[in-house]
């Protein structure tokens, strides 16, 4: 793959795809499902300082530690990382464990409960979560080259209000 910014043109031509194969608007919600799956794929674009495939599952990992211990002084344990990504507990346990041996990742004990193990990201697992949103950042700007500015935040603020709606749901469940 080369690293190549799409030229406004050839951007707009893809844009308009859609609307000259004359997809009625089911059609192209039906579309949304599959475009989904492809983005996770795209994360692993070559743009600035590529991440590695083994790496990018385990910041799937990583992200979930970070967004369950932002919501509150809550604690990170292997089972609350299962119920958030919806995983068998022993998946769980195996992805936390390739954290931990990857060095990103550091067991502790609790502090309200000796008994229990806690996880936090080491300053590894912190360096490389940094470096994974530096890529995201490089690729949502090489994807969308050709977007205007205006077309580029209004799909950020539509996207973290479906993530935003999605959360809402999960948390009800």
């Amino acid at each position: 793959m080369t690293n190549q910014r799409p030229d406004a043109a050839s951007t707009a031509d893809t844009a308009s795809t859609a609307n000259a194969a004359g997809m009625s608007d089911e059609e192209l919600l039906n579309a949304v499902g599959p475009a989904f799956g492809k983005l996770r794929r795209s994360s692993l674009l070559e743009v600035e300082d590529p991440i590695s495939q083994k790496d990018l599952g385990r910041t799937l990992v990583l992200n979930v530690i970070l967004e369950i211990g932002q919501e509150g002084a809550r604690e990170v344990t292997v089972g609350a990382v299962g119920a958030h990504l919806g995983t068998d507990p022993s998946v769980a346990s195996r992805m936390v464990s390739d954290c931990i041996s990857a060095g990103y990742l550091v067991r502790a004990a609790s502090q309200r409960d000796g008994r229990r193990t806690v996880l936090h990201l080491s300053p590894e697992g912190e360096e490389l979560m940094a470096r994974f949103r530096r890529h995201q950042r490089s690729a949502f700007e090489y994807v969308t080259a050709g977007w205007s500015e205006r077309e580029r935040l209004d799909f950020a603020r539509l996207m973290l209000k479906y993530v935003a709606s999605q959360e809402s749901l999960r948390r009800k469940e």
